[in-house]
């Protein structure tokens, strides 16, 4: 391989951001075969994480092997070359550390948490990972066996449990959105062992990747590691897939009813939303809040508290890289009809677009978002991971810092813009969740 050089950037950041939050140190460059690293030290804790964050998710698979970016997430758990299989976990948890993983519809996401003393281990545990990991066919059906029990638990025996995949399989209808990252079991059992390593070799390589370690390390040697581990694993030979399929703007209503293992009735409704990136999602996110965020939100005050038609209402924004949905989903109280709750759903959303919010109102969600990002900063653990989806998301890792000023420029014009632009009628998902009790009264009928 050819000597190394690299691109490296030092980033001192030391001042105070306005509105009381600390800005984040780091320093970052790229390895010759495209390993993005982020580093941030932070010595009053003797501890690190060491994270990867590799650039695929649910949306990057072959429609007809879906689950396959999830179940990596298991399967690299697994060993590899040198590390034989249950050894992985084994040596971070013995060390004192620990370890997880999760994966979205974007992104796939790995850290261990150690003692500040055992990097060089975990430095070396995620090139294992990167560079040769075990994919046989012990491990295929080892975690196909976890991935089906765990669709059982989260989905299938869960109350309510399927609302994702009911709702992303209607609000999209050409983006591989379309589909939740639990995938298909079929999809899982009918691959090969081939098909599976041709995944791998296609996503899980440095070109793919950012390496974050945060915590209590020193710049140089963890540099000088990072290179001894990293700097000779190849960069991906094939051209990374990322689909160029932009969602069409729905101009229908599309509703349905899906029957479910319930005692209560649910609604659910889904709007679509811009890129993650796109400046109108700060102002869709405090709208989240000012609806469902908290005992004190607009429609759990009125809807839960006062009125006393759903136990229990929330709105959740998924943003999402190549443009997200917006959810929003209350269960009925005992007695209360699915369409009474709708009605009074829709009521509140024209009020806030004909009417908009109150200064006092703006002015506290303003403090819950301070809070709120003050708190996503406030471990190493979530420093690390907002230094890499600063960097893969907004193409600048420095845009950790600049978080809250984007929250700040947001308006109470622009919330009464949004909810009118974004939260359409005419363009949305309904779905009606039912006890399967009332689908056998239907069909009786």
């Amino acid at each position: 391989m050819k000597k190394l050089s690299i691109w490296f950037v030092c980033v001192v950041l030391t001042q105070t951001m306005a509105f009381g939050q600390t800005k984040i140190d780091f320093r970052e460059f790229t390895l010759d075969n495209g390993l993005h690293v982020i580093m941030h030290q932070d010595n009053k804790t003797p501890i690190v994480v060491t994270s990867v964050l590799y650039h695929v998710g649910s949306k990057n698979e072959d429609p007809e092997r879906t689950g396959f970016a999830h179940f990596f997430e298991h399967l690299l758990f697994e060993g590899s070359e040198n590390i034989e299989r249950g050894e992985y976990t084994e040596l971070v948890e013995s060390n004192g550390g620990a370890l997880n993983a999760f994966t979205s519809n974007d992104i796939t996401y790995y850290y261990e948490l150690m003692p500040s003393n055992y990097l060089e281990l975990a430095l070396y545990l995620e090139s294992e990972r990167m560079l040769h990991a075990k994919i046989d066919e012990v491990g295929l059906e080892t975690q196909r066996e976890v991935v089906k029990e765990e669709k059982r638990q989260r989905y299938d025996n869960q109350p309510y449990g399927t609302i994702l995949p009911e709702t992303l399989a209607r609000a999209y209808t050409k983006h591989p959105y379309q589909w939740a990252p639990i995938g298909s079991l079929e999809h899982l059992n009918a691959a090969s062992l081939d098909e599976f390593m041709e995944f791998y070799n296609d996503f899980y390589v440095p070109n793919n990747a950012i390496l974050t370690i945060a915590g209590d390390i020193d710049y140089e040697q963890t540099e000088d590691w990072v290179k001894k581990y990293f700097a000779e694993i190849p960069q991906g030979k094939e051209e990374i897939y990322r689909p160029e399929i932009k969602e069409p703007r729905k101009e229908e209503e599309i509703r349905d009813v899906v029957y479910d293992n319930i005692q209560i009735p649910a609604i659910i409704q889904a709007y679509n939303l811009p890129p993650k990136n796109h400046p109108d999602a700060y102002a869709m996110e405090i709208l989240s809040t000012y609806l469902t965020g908290g005992n004190s939100s607009l429609m759990t005050k009125e809807l839960v508290d006062k009125q006393q038609k759903a136990l229990v209402i929330a709105a959740i924004p998924l943003d999402l890289e190549d443009g997200g949905i917006f959810i929003m989903y209350g269960i009925t109280n005992m007695g209360v009809e699915p369409e009474d709750l709708e009605s009074e759903i829709d009521g509140l959303i024209r009020q806030v677009q004909e009417e908009g919010i109150s200064e006092r109102d703006f002015q506290k969600l303003q403090n819950i978002i301070e809070s709120d990002l003050v708190s996503k900063n406030a471990t190493v653990e979530g420093i690390a991971q907002n230094l890499a989806e600063s960097r893969l998301f907004y193409g600048d890792t420095g845009y950790i810092n600049r978080e809250l000023e984007k929250y700040r420029e947001v308006s109470r014009e622009d919330i009464q813009r949004v909810a009118k632009e974004y939260l359409t009628l005419d363009g949305r998902v309904v779905l009606y969740y039912l006890p399967k009790s009332q689908q056998t009264a239907a069909n009786q009928e």
